[in-house]
């Protein structure tokens, strides 16, 4: 099981980014699926998740601005940012909290590779 993630990439201030990650590989359940980012020397905070239910968190600095989605098949989410700011430059990650098989107990935290967004100033 992996995830791969999409998008990112060199965004004007004001714009618009929409990230993409897919999981491959089947699981027995998901707890839930979204993005944290990480800037150089800092630790990875949350972005925005969302659960098979349909709730979401998102962080404060994003809150207004982000929405999140999962797709039916609970094996991609889609993460848009607008109005971004320069801040909003660093590395995004994907997370899904999977359980692989039935007998599992808790959570696993898959991570995806991470996907790094410019915004210049």
């Amino acid at each position: 099981v992996r995830l791969v993630e999409s998008g990112g990439g060199i965004v004007q201030p004001g714009g618009s980014l929409r990230l993409s990650c897919a999981r491959s590989g089947s699981v027995f359940s998901v707890k839930r699926m979204g993005w944290y980012r990480q800037a150089p020397g800092k630790e990875r905070d949350l972005v925005a998740t969302i659960t098979p239910r349909g709730d979401t968190i998102s962080a404060d600095s994003v809150k207004g601005r982000v929405t999140i989605s999962m797709d039916n098949a609970k094996t991609t989410v889609t993460l848009q940012l607008d109005h971004l700011k320069p801040e909003d430059t660093v590395v995004y990650y994907c997370i899904n909290e999977i359980q692989y098989y039935k007998l599992c107990t808790g959570y696993f935290k898959l991570w995806g590779q991470g996907t790094s967004v410019a915004v210049p100033a």
